[in-house]
């Protein structure tokens, strides 16, 4: 990552935990629920969604404080979601640090994600004040639907793991569901909430499906490859879990018939070894799946940056580029 995108990252992190902050004050009660719904947000993350509503603001001339609601309530969102997709997968850590349900249980657990996904709401509204009503509901609407793919995705994800037929064109739909309709979103609210013209806002949501699918596919890679106390997440977990990657769905098309049995020893088996899950990532590894899943995320993140070809020349527009070279390099 360069070091004005990290500064960059840095700013908009520290200005959309500011936002959130004030939406969190230390007399609400009772005081566990809203200790739990905080918890991930302050153990940090990458902060991607509302960077990019911030910088799709901008990009089409909008002012960046404008954006900041409609940032944080992208990110509620988000960590809604993870704080309940934890839940689901039975993970232990998350962003380095014990997940939710782990600390406070499962049932405050999913009401901490509840309260996140009402509060992203209490803080788009905050945009009355910036933008016209037929702008907000649009607004609204559009990180409703973002929203509603998530849960249609994290339901196939689920699904998915049943099977082991899953095909290349089901697993791109299931992401573009789970990861890149956020990201779509989140440009599409910083355009909209910036005045941006409805090509731009479309090129620009364009710009964040596209590299919502390239982030997975890094995602996919990582989760087999990463250093797990860098990841800040158990390395193998997808393996585990059954999940239809695009590193699996790969190299079973392309296995052997003792390399498929192999592989399928191992997916799904939650009581799999370390070194078994070792094994199956270097059959994975030597038929070419890594490599496929990398260059498929080249792919789509040239698509994501072939978006801005239309926009002039300008220090955001130079960002957008920067943070979508970084989403296919970052090992975390």
């Amino acid at each position: 990552m360069s070091q004005s995108l990290l500064r960059e990252l840095d700013l908009a992190s520290r200005e959309v935990n500011a936002t959130i902050n004030s939406m969190f004050t230390h007399e609400l009660e009772p005081k566990a629920i809203y200790d739990a719904s905080k918890h991930l947000i302050h153990a940090g993350g990458k902060r991607l969604r509302p960077f990019l509503t911030l910088k799709a603001c901008e990009i089409v001339g909008g002012r960046r404080g404008d954006a900041l609601p409609v940032a944080a309530s992208i990110e509620l969102v988000h960590n809604f979601t993870i704080i309940h997709d934890d839940i689901m997968d039975e993970d232990e850590r998350r962003r380095g640090v014990p997940t939710v349900h782990v600390l406070w249980g499962v049932p405050m657990a999913i009401a901490a994600g509840d309260m996140l996904f009402a509060k992203a709401y209490e803080a788009a509204l905050r945009s009355a004040g910036s933008v016209s009503p037929e702008r907000l509901l649009e607004i609204i609407a559009t990180i409703t639907n973002a929203t509603i793919s998530v849960c249609e995705g994290q339901a196939s994800d689920m699904l998915f793991e049943e099977r082991r037929d899953v095909s290349e064109e089901e697993y791109l739909d299931m992401v573009y569901k789970k990861t890149s309709a956020m990201l779509e979103a989140a440009a599409k609210v910083g355009a909209l909430i910036g005045g941006g013209s409805p090509i731009q806002v479309r090129k620009l949501g364009d710009l964040g499906r596209y590299a919502g699918l390239a982030y997975q596919m890094i995602d996919d890679i990582l989760g087999l490859t990463a250093d797990e106390k860098i990841l800040g997440k158990p390395v193998g977990s997808d393996i585990r879990e059954g999940k239809s990657t695009i590193l699996i769905i790969h190299a079973l098309a392309h296995a052997d018939e003792d390399q498929r049995r192999q592989i399928l020893s191992v997916l799904g088996n939650k009581e799999a070894k370390a070194d078994q899950i070792g094994e199956v990532t270097q059959t994975i590894q030597s038929l070419g799946s890594i490599d496929y899943a990398a260059n498929k995320a080249e792919v789509f993140i040239d698509k994501a940056k072939a978006q801005l070809s239309s926009f002039p020349s300008s220090s955001s527009k130079d960002t957008l580029i920067d943070l979508c070279n970084y989403i296919v390099s970052r090992n975390y």
